[in-house]
């Protein structure tokens, strides 16, 4: 049974940084793709930044310059370095892995990160 579990969340002032990361376990082959999301109170869940199998990365808009994904293969490992946060950042964080033949992929239960003075 695969299991993510996320870490590293917690309260941080504004411009502050945060590392979140990612641990997997259980039978995970051909990874198609990993990222992260988040889902503030209220809105959809969204695409915060994600790194293809072949190390190509996307980034919404909102965190483009300020978060860095990263990803271990060996261990289907993934982080996620957040600096200059803002409040807008608050939110629930998700990690996924999505292998091929697997639609959606897996998630985890989630990481809460409060930017706030």
């Amino acid at each position: 049974q695969v299991q993510l579990v996320e870490s590293g969340g917690g309260l941080v002032q504004p411009v502050g940084s945060l590392r979140l990361s990612c641990a997997a376990s259980g039978s995970i082959f051909r990874v198609y793709a990993m990222g992260w999301y988040r889902q503030a109170p209220g809105k959809q869940r969204e695409l915060v930044a994600a790194v293809t199998s072949a190390g190509n990365t996307n980034y919404a808009d909102s965190v483009k310059g300020r978060f860095t994904i990263a990803k271990d293969n060996a261990t289907k490992a993934m982080y996620l370095q957040m600096n200059s946060l803002k409040p807008e950042d608050t939110a629930v964080y998700y990690c996924n892995i999505v292998p091929l033949g697997v639609p959606g992929g897996y998630w985890g239960q989630g990481t809460q990160v409060t930017v706030s003075s």
